[in-house]
């Protein structure tokens, strides 16, 4: 191909329960074959896809940000990431603990692109390690771990959280970044996260399914303006975990179309309204 500009070949969004890898038997059977199969259908599109790298959207749980030091958006660009973080963290995701290709180019580039369009994310350049954030989706996805990844991570797990519009934004930018750049000529973008769950609450185990479905709603219909019409009140009612939809919503500024919803289960024992989208693309 040359010296051809990169695009997004592809785009999509999962949940990442840690359930869905390392207790998926406690799922009601036909819920678990649904979300498999979906998961399934992905893995196929992005082998045929042909993908020189995955820009992969997630939240982390305290893994490596903290409260001292929290920020809004980061973005990776080693040449590496171990995942999961522990062993034991491993064996309870049922994911083996190894070191994940990264893509150092694609992702100096991205960080200076965020720069140059406004944006201000940290950069990490080595050391960030994974957790369930890629872990689970990627077991699926991708599952000897041989694409190339440059993780992005958006703050949403305490607040003050970046507005819906700042998430879809920062996708936006994404997608210029990469059609600026010949490094990698063909990237997906993933976004991992959410849908409705409560993280460490007596909600736990419950599902905002009427939530779940009017999210999966504005998805499909392409429409920016639905998609950041959000305030922390409205996401509040399906759980602290809820606010992991930004991830969602920069893959979908990133893709800039209308998403299909593959699957949708409320699963309670897995604590997460699971979902798997894929770009109209």
């Amino acid at each position: 191909m040359g010296q051809d500009m990169g695009q997004i070949v592809g785009a999509f969004t999962a949940s990442h329960s840690p359930g869905i890898t390392g207790f998926p038997e406690r799922a009601e059977p036909a819920q678990r074959a649904a979300v498999e199969g979906a998961f399934a259908d992905v893995r196929n599109r992005i082998t045929e896809l042909r993908p020189d790298a995955i820009i992969a959207v997630s939240v982390e749980h305290f893994t490596n940000f903290f409260l001292g030091n929290l920020p809004a958006f980061a973005i990776g660009t080693a040449g590496s990431y171990l995942g999961p973080v522990t062993a034991e963290m491993g064996a309870f995701l049922g994911v083996d603990q190894h070191d994940y290709p990264g893509h150092a180019a694609l992702g100096a580039h991205l960080y200076r692109h965020a720069l140059e369009s406004e944006f201000d994310p940290a950069l990490v350049e080595g050391g960030l390690a994974f957790d369930e954030n890629f872990c689970v989706p990627l077991k699926h996805l991708d599952p000897d771990s041989t694409i190339p990844l440059v993780p992005v991570i958006v703050n949403g797990v305490n607040p003050p959280w970046p507005t819906a519009k700042r998430c879809y934004d920062f996708g936006r930018m994404i997608r210029s970044a990469v059609e600026a750049q010949t490094a990698a000529q063909r990237v997906v973008v993933l976004g991992t996260g959410g849908l409705s769950h409560w993280v460490g609450m007596p909600e736990s185990g419950t599902i905002n399914e009427d939530f779940d479905r009017d999210f999966l709603d504005r998805l499909a219909s392409g429409d920016p303006r639905r998609l950041t019409d959000y305030t922390q009140d409205q996401i509040d009612v399906a759980g602290n975990g809820a606010h992991e939809i930004r991830t969602w919503l920069v893959a979908a500024g990133a893709a800039g179309v209308a998403f299909d919803t593959l699957v949708y289960e409320p699963v309670p024992a897995w604590l997460t309204g699971t979902a798997v989208t894929a770009a109209r693309l």
